[in-house]
């Protein structure tokens, strides 16, 4: 009888070729952020919840995967309790840990525990996967990785000139056309204490943040219903009309000034003005978009926030971050700033597949696939395929000896292998191989030393 299997919703089984080409966005990550100087760190999948709630605003907490306490969980809920099925009380008794939410909360924790073991500013890089209880849908998953980079111990606007270096750095790489959205939460402080609302700033960032999925009038609809005036409703409407234009940075600079009337909203608009002239002058190529609706949800921002999307391509941000300021404060060791930013592997994936970016030579492992005759010529093979081995070729060869010269090539095509190596008796007798390309057809006679030497093998 057929057993109906399944995985969880939002989580996928990633085939060969798909982790080759994961791989490859991977080694590009790895290689800009190793040069300028990012050091690889890895926290635990799973932390204790203390660590985790409180950090993300109340919708992040609601997307928080808790796992149940060992044992029997149930033994520090009392009778009472369970018929009441309060289930954040309930949730709080059974469950004493969670799976991580982000890397930006752990990392903080790690940098708490390990302070006398790092050198500051500390510059790390951390690639590894993240769970989010979130409604699945194309670009959202329930389990994806990211890729995270961030630098804490100084408080210097270089540190986000950096990021946007790495962005550029990044993409040209992958050969994608981006933008780079850039805000500051005490600009949007600011924006706050205009509407006369300083008290509800994650409400307000929290609705703005949608107005890429919503629109003006589902956040508009949205203040509303968290009781926002009809004047503070009304002083937002042309900000967020203005917004929606094509404006130069210069304009949004030059309207936003305008309109702030706090030290803080000031100060946010002196830092925007300081990294947008650091990128300029540093030649960072990439478009710069300063946009005062950019909010980014995660209440733990402090400063620069930055988003970054794939121009031409229907998706949303593919990297985004900021700097935060009072992160490990809320771990026992206050006064130390931060930013950071987090790739979107998944994303960029996705946005690479439908643009069809992926280089050929990523769906392919293997290099060289000797064909298997049989016995005599099995073990002629194998001293050339160790080799191969050794100078670092990838090389292979098919395992049962004698099967059908169709069935070996058959193996070779589905797994995009460039080159076969056909040797038979004769080939042995001269002391030359058959090499084919398998994409163009071509087969010729070469030496056993120009195989290990051929730039086509070797490139």
């Amino acid at each position: 009888m057929a057993v109906n299997i399944s995985i969880p919703k939002g989580t996928r089984d990633f085939l060969p070729v798909t982790m080759q080409r994961r791989n490859y966005i991977f080694s590009i990550l790895r290689d800009v952020f190793c040069l300028h100087g990012y050091q690889p760190i890895e926290t635990p999948a799973m932390e204790d919840l203390s660590t985790l709630l409180g950090k993300y605003g109340e919708e992040g907490d609601k997307l928080l995967f808790r796992i149940l306490n060992s044992g029997d969980f149930l033994g520090k809920v009392t009778e009472e309790e369970f018929k009441l099925k309060n289930l954040n009380k309930l949730a709080s008794l059974i469950c004493e840990k969670g799976l991580r939410y982000d890397l930006t909360v752990p990392f903080a924790r790690f940098v708490v525990m390990h302070r006398n073991e790092l050198t500051f500013p500390f510059k790390r890089y951390q690639i590894q996967p993240v769970w989010r209880a979130d409604r699945p849908q194309k670009g959202r998953y329930r389990e994806f990785y990211q890729c995270d980079v961030d630098v804490v111990g100084s408080d210097s606007l270089l540190n986000e000139l950096e990021l946007l270096q790495i962005i550029e750095d990044v993409f040209i790489r992958l050969k994608l056309d981006v933008t780079i959205i850039l805000n500051n939460r005490k600009i949007l402080h600011g924006i706050a204490t205009y509407l006369d609302c300083a008290d509800k700033l994650t409400d307000i960032t929290v609705a703005i943040d949608k107005l890429d999925k919503i629109g003006q009038e589902g956040v508009l609809k949205e203040l509303n219903e968290k009781g926002f005036s009809s004047e503070m409703i009304n002083k937002l409407i042309p900000i967020l009309e203005f917004s929606s234009k094509q404006n130069t940075n210069e304009e949004v600079i030059g309207f936003t000034r305008n309109i702030l009337i706090d030290e803080i909203g000031k100060k946010g608009i002196e830092e925007m003005d300081i990294v947008l002239n650091y990128a300029k002058e540093s030649g960072v190529s990439s478009k710069i978009k300063f946009d005062i609706s950019l909010a980014r949800g995660l209440s733990y921002y402090t400063g620069t926030i930055l988003e970054v999307k794939a121009n031409n391509v229907e998706m949303g941000s593919i990297c985004g971050g900021g700097r935060y300021d009072n992160l490990t404060g809320i771990f026992g060791m206050p006064g130390v700033s931060g930013v950071g930013m987090s790739f979107g592997a998944d994303r960029i994936y996705d946005v690479l597949e439908s643009l069809g970016k992926f280089p050929e030579e990523v769906n392919s492992s293997t290099k060289v696939l000797f064909v298997n005759f049989g016995a005599t010529e099995e073990k002629y093979c194998l001293q050339i395929l160790r080799k191969l081995h050794t100078k670092g070729i990838s090389a292979e060869i098919f395992p049962d000896a004698g099967a059908k010269m169709k069935k070996q090539m058959g193996y070779a095509d589905a797994k995009k292998i460039p080159y076969v190596v056909i040797v038979g008796e004769n080939e042995i007798k001269s002391g030359k191989l058959s090499l084919k390309n398998m994409q163009t057809g071509e087969q010729k006679e070469i030496t056993v030393e120009e195989l290990l030497t051929s730039n086509l093998i070797t490139q």
